[in-house]
């Protein structure tokens, strides 16, 4: 409701005139309707894929349950703010250069958005995997929340983390599908990964508990977003490919570079109040990526500062 009414005055102003009709017939809404099913399809197999989990976790110790879904919500984090925000952003140039079919153009805009996507996703998960357990303690550690509950929840993160990119890279590439006007593929693909992730649950929830179940997802939606960009990249003719490879390259070692940095920040603080653990980590880990990508000469410093202008 928020979303329409704040779109009313903008109405207003270009005087807008708008009269309700039900009109089935229209090309319009049958072409939305013919993209609506299977999209619909997709996010059905989204709460199967959670019902496996809650079914699976409730088997476990008390609390399992409890902590996947609090280490799936601080994994989310990252994800929405920078992925879902880029991606959301990105979707509007990707429809109208596929309405124009500039697939070239499509194809240099892709590229450009996933190495944005990348080099914010790669050290976010980085981050989330070393700092797991002062993150988790510092959000929710009070009350009956002990450190036993710390450790479970940041048992099931470090396994979320590892999927990070993944996810990321997966709402770029998803979005490039509709843009085509094609929301069959990924959910087919999606219907594939939620297969493979019911087989990997069951296979690691045994040796890594309610840990596995968040690996399971991981490494099913690691799969779903390759076999996507394999399709897409036959549907575009490339993906740009080389471009995107050395930006990953640079942005892999500025994170390894932040991890040590985030481990030694760690040592020296140890011992203080769990924010200043974090708050130093993640300042001077976040410094010295953003320096090394400037000494690595990184295009995505470029893309990131004029992302930041047009917020």
């Amino acid at each position: 409701m928020l979303h329409l009414v704040i779109q009313v005055p903008q109405l207003v102003l270009h005087r807008a005139v708008y009269r309700p009709v039900m009109d089935l017939s229209h090309p319009g809404v049958r072409e939305v309707g013919r993209l609506m099913l299977p999209r619909m399809l997709g996010l059905a197999t989204v709460q199967v894929n959670f019902l496996v989990n809650t079914l699976l976790a409730s088997r476990l110790a008390e609390g399992s349950l409890a902590a996947l879904n609090y280490a799936w919500i601080i994994m989310l984090l990252p994800h929405g703010i920078f992925a879902m925000s880029i991606a959301t952003a990105a979707f509007p140039t990707f429809s109208n250069l596929a309405a124009r079919d500039q697939k070239s153009d499509l194809r240099d805009s892709l590229s450009e958005t996933l190495r944005l996507v990348l080099f914010l996703s790669i050290p976010s998960a980085l981050a989330l995997i070393l700092l797991r357990q002062p993150l988790t303690q510092l959000l929710l550690e009070r009350g009956r929340f002990d450190p036993s509950s710390t450790r479970s929840v940041a048992w099931a993160l470090q396994f979320y983390a590892l999927g990070l990119v993944a996810h990321s890279a997966l709402e770029i590439v998803a979005r490039a599908f509709y843009s085509l006007h094609d929301t069959r593929t990924p959910v087919a693909v999606g219907a594939g990964a939620m297969a493979l992730n019911i087989v990997l649950s069951l296979l690691l929830v045994g040796p890594f508990l309610h840990g596995g179940l968040a690996l399971a997802n991981s490494l099913a939606t690691i799969a779903e977003t390759v076999v996507l960009m394999i399709l897409l990249r036959s549907r575009l003719v490339g993906l740009g490919g080389g471009p995107l490879l050395r930006s990953t390259a640079k942005t892999l070692v500025a994170a390894a570079i932040m991890g040590v940095a985030l481990l030694g920040a760690a040592t020296v603080t140890r011992g203080m109040h769990v924010a200043v653990q974090v708050g130093a980590s993640v300042l001077l880990g976040g410094i010295l990526f953003l320096l090394i990508s400037l000494v690595l000469a990184s295009d995505e410093l470029r893309a990131l500062r004029l992302v930041l202008r047009r917020g």
